[in-house]
């Protein structure tokens, strides 16, 4: 049976109620597959995939041949189905069944078409709130905890009600995922069930979901600066300064002005480096969009700027021929990461 808005809304405002809160889940003590390799961790990223069915079909292979490379741990960044697909229960129990076969521990956090955009027609006029209630129904019934054959504790805010939001540690390098889409970050309107504006609910959710997204980035810095930690990465789905267009910013990107100045003040005040790794625009990119000089601070309004702060957008959608090998240098070495694009041996 469905979850009601309502229901949803009600654990939304119970959140906000009692503000952003911090991680509460037990701290990450397990060691992951990799750790016995100080100074050259090595991980996966992926993001909007499987698109469609011919993705689908292949996904399993995509997933064998990342096994086969060995990455201590993989991460995928949101949307594990494209934007005109139906967003019906059996794909989702597919989708978890693939990353079941993954030998390393898997952190996945959702994307907007897996929840925000399923109240189109042509995805079965879904309401999203329902949709990301079973979305967490499904990849995170056993909150504090990766998912893959071999999982790991992870830090985690499943007490708060996002126990997609995880903070994790390796090797001198502070991780921490958290929930925050396109679509505006779920505030765009849900035209397709019959609504021309944002709901009150559906604004309350995005307010709770945003501040406890916040809490996270705020935390991961925290317990890098106590630990003398080399690097801290964000990954979430939203493409926050997609350079292929130039978005309204009222309806398209003014959910994220306050992440955006929360990790503005937290990369500038920090020594080491700062990446955040997304999804959404399907276009492989890297680049220092919060540098002084650039348009997205005066986009934004935010002050201040974040020199060391570098962002990676992983290929996707039509552009998924690939998956993103990162690996932590050991220290000495010109940056904290590197990265290499590694093309799937099959392709759709």
């Amino acid at each position: 049976m469905r979850a009601t808005a309502r229901s949803v809304l009600s654990m939304a405002v119970a959140v906000a109620a009692v503000s952003a809160v911090g991680i509460t889940a037990a701290s990450a003590a397990t060691a992951a597959p990799g750790q016995d390799k100080p100074g050259h961790y090595h991980f996966a990223v992926i993001g909007d995939v499987p698109y469609g069915a011919a993705q689908l079909a292949l996904f399993p292979q995509w997933v064998d041949q990342i096994n086969g490379a060995d990455p201590a741990m993989t991460f995928h960044v949101g949307d594990i189905k494209n934007g005109s697909t139906r967003c019906d229960d059996q794909l989702y129990r597919t989708i978890k069944s693939d990353f079941d076969a993954f030998v390393n521990p898997l952190v996945y956090v959702p994307g907007d078409n897996e929840w925000t955009d399923c109240h189109r027609a042509n995805n079965g006029g879904y309401n999203p709130l329902e949709r990301l209630a079973f979305d967490r129904s499904v990849f995170f019934s056993t909150p504090g905890w990766s998912l893959g054959q071999n999982p790991v504790r992870l830090d985690s805010q499943s007490d708060a009600g996002f126990p997609e939001n995880v903070e994790l540690r390796r090797d001198g390098v502070d991780f921490a995922v958290y929930d925050v889409v396109g679509s505006n970050d779920g505030r765009q309107a849900w035209d397709g069930i019959g609504n021309t504006q944002p709901t009150s609910e559906q604004l309350a959710a995005e307010d709770a979901r945003m501040a406890n997204a916040i809490a996270v980035v705020h935390d991961a810095f925290a317990q890098a600066r106590q630990r003398h930690d080399r690097a801290v990465v964000l990954m979430q789905q939203a493409d926050m300064f997609d350079p292929t267009y130039t978005p309204v910013f009222a309806k398209d990107i003014s959910a994220f002005q306050p992440l955006v100045q929360a990790i503005v003040d937290e990369s500038s005040t920090f020594d080491g480096e700062a990446y955040l790794i997304n999804g959404d625009s399907h276009i492989y990119n890297s680049d220092h969009p919060l540098a002084a000089g650039s348009p997205w601070l005066t986009t934004y309004g935010v002050t201040g700027s974040a020199e060391n702060l570098q962002r990676i957008t992983v290929d996707g959608s039509d552009n998924n021929k690939d998956w993103l090998s990162v690996t932590i240098n050991r220290p000495g070495a010109e940056h904290v990461l590197s990265w290499e694009r590694v093309p799937y041996a099959v392709q759709p």
